[in-house]
């Protein structure tokens, strides 16, 4: 069973299943991507905050509104989010680190660190799933997954679900957080920053010049 790249309509499975891709070729590659480009909006950040004046440090502690976590919450969720998926499709308990991780996570406004705590985090998550095998999560797309939410919310589905309902709007939820929380705040972001890894699909001669 592989996970559906076709299925348009929420809460309904295709009918067809002419385009498939396998969950560690969905996730691995997005994730990876994505952490790399998070790395580089991190570079800006303290790159604009010095030429600003402004402590870099401090970076780690804007958010977009009181009541939502901070930078440095969105880029240990993020990583958090690439890794759990791994351990759930594989049936694995989530280990003590990663739990760890998402304390830090929840707990970032007492202790935000800095950009190169945050820097080390990817650094290591993309480590991680570096270090995976090209089909190590294709097992787990009919396993049987009980996400239960601190706040007593549970859900079952399988792990093609899983991947798909997921595992990846999560991960992107934060992404996209860390991303607004920089644009927000004056660094220097566009869509190139956001997707830069689509430059390797470029059809020579296309992109504007001047």
């Amino acid at each position: 069973m592989q996970v559906r790249a076709d299925a348009a309509i929420v809460g309904r499975e295709p009918q067809h299943r002419s385009a498939c891709v396998s969950p560690t070729q969905l996730l691995v590659p997005t994730y990876t991507q994505m952490l790399r480009a998070q790395s580089a909006w991190l570079d800006k950040a303290v790159a604009h905050r010095q030429a600003t004046g402004d402590e870099p440090d401090a970076a780690m502690t804007l958010r977009l509104a009181p009541d939502m976590y901070p930078l440095a919450a969105q880029v240990r969720f993020s990583c958090f989010q690439a890794m759990e998926p791994v351990y759930r499709l594989r049936g694995e308990p989530l280990p003590a680190a990663l739990l760890a991780l998402r304390e830090a996570g929840w707990n970032a406004d007492a202790q935000p660190g800095s950009p190169a705590d945050a820097q080390a985090i990817i650094a290591g998550t993309l480590t991680f799933l570096g270090e995976l095998a090209p089909d190590a999560l294709d097992g787990g797309a009919a396993r049987p997954i009980a996400l239960e939410l601190p706040n007593g919310i549970a859900f079952d589905m399988t792990g093609e679900q899983y991947a798909r309902d997921w595992a990846l709007p999560q991960f992107y939820f934060h992404a996209i957080a860390a991303y607004a929380i920089l644009r927000h705040h004056g660094v220097e972001l566009g869509k190139a920053d956001y997707v830069p890894h689509m430059l390797a699909y470029v059809r020579p001669g296309t992109i504007p010049q001047g």
